[in-house]
């Protein structure tokens, strides 16, 4: 199997791990000198076996450092006792400072607590059976951890793919509604941080129904796919476009203020209703948006609810004034004289 182990120890307990591992084909083995050296290395390389020394001052520490970050709880951490030559004798079932020792190491979030004879039988027949029983429960117990690492990475790569499949809108290729439930109280939370403003723009495609009536639904789809793309391609990188439900959509601004928020709806208006749509060869159609604005205030929310229905009565004032036109926070529509006079953007 194909994996990664780092073995954290002295030079002497390197040395006999190697040794007992060498049997692991497809393993590639690093080592650490101490638990304090090993934690870049973990963070940088994310092994998918750590094997660490357990009389290692900070040895169970390091277990629990791995184990408290989510980035690497999947690593397999395995600590080893170094046992003494009599101790072969004197471990039996039930022996309470092997149980509390093995506990404690489990509890610290250990996946595995070994016992490691060290090579000093002398040619007796006992300890080389129990040498070898051990070396095939210290392989044994590697490969099970590397299956169990490999079964966690493919589970977190399929979330991975889940998650994205659940944040985008199949249609139009933007991110979601649950996408925006997530982004906008993080962008709340991190412009109120930066000090720096926030806006958000709720746009709606005019008359949308009389398209589907008129040409279909597949008309309809076309039109929001090549309205996505048009926005998509006026907005600028920090901008984030989401299909909100239907024919809407919600525009996040980071550091973007009311003023300029309007040069950017006004842009977007334009650019959208001078040209027209080409559905196919033998169909074009004009459309137009209505857009409402609403900027961050103090006393908004963290989850953004108070942002989203401002901007969601602006919308609707632009609607009922006539559509194809952009309001802000309820205020007056703005119109295309405004947007020249402010064409910087």
């Amino acid at each position: 199997m194909d994996a990664s182990i780092l073995v954290v120890g002295s030079d002497e307990f390197k040395t006999t791990l190697l040794e007992r591992l060498r049997y692991l084909a497809a393993c590639t083995v690093e080592f650490a000198s101490s638990p304090m050296e090993a934690l870049p290395t973990i963070q940088a390389q994310q092994p998918d076996v750590v094997i660490l020394q357990a009389s290692q001052v900070g040895s169970l520490e390091l277990c629990r450092q791995i184990k408290q970050q989510t980035s690497l709880a999947w690593i397999y951490c395995i600590l080893i006792a170094e046992q003494p030559q009599n101790a072969i004798e004197e471990i039996l079932p039930g022996w309470n400072w092997e149980l509390g020792l093995r506990a404690a190491a489990l509890e610290g979030g250990a996946d595995a607590y070994l016992w490691l004879l060290t090579n000093r039988g002398n040619g007796d027949i006992s300890w080389e059976a129990g040498l070898t029983m051990q070396n095939h429960l210290l392989q044994a117990q590697v490969q099970a951890g590397i299956r169990r690492v490999q079964i966690d990475r493919n589970l977190m790569r399929t979330n991975d793919v889940l998650s994205a499949i659940a944040l985008a809108d199949p249609l139009t290729e933007l991110s979601n509604r649950r996408a925006l439930d997530w982004e906008l109280p993080r962008q709340i939370q991190n412009a109120r941080a930066r000090e720096v403003p926030l806006s958000l723009l709720m746009l709606d495609v005019d008359y949308f129904k009389s398209i589907n009536d008129s040409y279909g639904h597949l008309v309809g789809d076309r039109v929001l796919q090549l309205l996505s793309a048009r926005l998509r391609h006026n907005l600028r990188f920090q901008d984030t476009p989401f299909r909100y439900g239907g024919e809407e959509f919600v525009i996040l601004l980071s550091n973007t203020n009311a003023k300029e928020a309007e040069m950017v709806a006004l842009r977007l208006n334009s650019s959208i209703g001078n040209q027209r749509f080409g559905i196919d060869k033998n169909l074009a159609l004009s459309v137009t948006v209505s857009i409402g604005i609403a900027s961050l205030q103090p006393d908004d929310d963290p989850n953004g609810v108070s942002l989203l229905n401002r901007a969601d009565r602006s919308l609707l004032r632009a609607k009922t004034n006539g559509r194809n036109q952009v309001i802000c926070d309820g205020d007056r529509p703005i119109n295309e004289t405004s947007f020249e006079e402010n064409c910087e953007y």
